[in-house]
């Protein structure tokens, strides 16, 4: 009977946290946001964009860096080779609109094992600025992008975020990347962030460029395998924290194959295991398994029964999700639903793949953290 109790309790005590995580997500992200105006003192700002392949909704994710409403920026989209696909619509949208101060950077550092940082390292030195956004080539700036990014800095700040949030599913699979990005790492995001835990998250990032030069340099976010990672901890060794913004940005997706999104997702996994690994133990008690379980032994010690008991919790547990979905403008269908329950069966095969150190990173080959092979496009042209 005390082993029916513990589950009981493991149960209640999971499912509260879940709850308890949905709410905090539900008040930061009301997906109702107004345009936030510009100051009249509103600082000079360079955007960075890395760019390498083409990507679904590449020319709108692009173009949109050129429509913002804002007095002072300027635009670098860095390349590791000239011969990219995506190099022609990069130039095209420059010339497209001369109103905005744009350049095409090309060519890798190679002072990391991390190609997307190799990538950017150009663009921070070319930078005019004070103010750097790195900016990933697959997010949609709305008009108000840089002001809804500084709106979140405080004198205590070192870094600010905005979590990608999945958006435009094509398939089913697609709909399983938006029950990863959205309620599920969004939402544990944002708990930490409102505890003062934040974290960084790479696909928008606003630095100021002294707090990084006192922290060693942007070359020093080459120290950990994911920059985001480092620059969290650059940010903390100064005393400072990462704050993320309210409702985050839109990451439209398109099509995704199975495969695609199952490796992205096992990278991620594979990163966060090595760069905070005491923070990746408790993942594998994340998810509906370990609640579900523990509550399905206990009511059937208790005589009531495990199929009733999880025909009632799993529609409290995914429902509660898809109504924060719903809540804070994201996509939510049917489907998603479905994907809730297969991303939760996954995370536990995904917790145990992280323990494996070989994986493959834009082209390049890692192991035990660093690069185990040179990827090609680490020339500079």
């Amino acid at each position: 009977m005390a082993s029916a109790i513990w589950a009981a309790g493991v149960c209640v005590t999971a499912t509260l946290f879940h709850l308890a995580s949905i709410a905090i997500a539900a008040t930061r992200c009301t997906g109702r946001p107004g345009r936030a105006p510009w100051a009249a003192d509103a600082p000079p700002v360079t955007i960075v964009r890395p760019l390498c392949g083409i990507d679904n909704f590449a020319e709108e994710t692009l173009a949109s860096t050129f429509r913002l409403d804002y007095p002072d920026y300027e635009v670098i989209f860095c390349l590791a080779r000239a011969d990219d696909p995506v190099a022609p619509l990069a130039r095209r949208l420059i010339a497209a609109h001369p109103r905005v101060p744009a350049r095409l950077l090309i060519g890798a550092d190679a002072s990391s094992a991390n190609p997307k940082l190799n990538n950017v390292v150009k663009g921070w030195d070319a930078a005019r600025h004070a103010w750097i956004i790195l900016a990933d080539s697959n997010v949609l700036l709305p008009p108000d992008y840089i002001q809804r990014m500084r709106a979140a800095w405080r004198s205590d700040t070192g870094l600010v975020c905005s979590v990608p949030v999945a958006a435009r599913p094509g398939n089913f699979w697609a709909e399983l990347e938006c029950a990863f990005l959205n309620t599920f790492e969004a939402r544990w995001e944002y708990a930490a962030d409102t505890l003062g835990l934040g974290f960084a998250q790479g696909k928008n990032m606003l630095f100021r460029r002294d707090i990084v030069e006192r922290g060693g340099g942007i070359r020093v976010l080459g120290a950990e395998l994911a920059e985001d990672a480092a620059a969290t901890k650059l940010v903390r060794r100064a005393g400072l924290r990462v704050r993320l913004i309210d409702n985050p940005f839109a990451q439209p997706l398109g099509d995704r194959a199975a495969g695609e999104v199952w490796r992205r997702q096992l990278r991620w996994s594979r990163l966060r295991r090595m760069t905070f690994p005491l923070y990746f133990l408790p993942e594998l008690l994340l998810g509906i398994v370990p609640p579900l379980a523990a509550g399905s032994y206990a009511a059937a010690m208790a005589g009531l029964g495990a199929g009733l008991f999880a025909a009632l919790f799993c529609p409290l547990w995914v429902g509660a999700e898809w109504l924060l979905a719903r809540h804070a403008g994201w996509h939510a269908s049917w489907r998603l639903a479905l994907a809730f329950l297969l991303r939760d069966l996954l995370l536990p095969a995904l917790w145990l793949g992280a323990w494996a150190d070989r994986f493959a990173w834009r082209g390049t080959e890692m192991q035990g953290g660093v690069a185990a092979r040179a990827p090609a496009d680490r020339v500079a042209v």
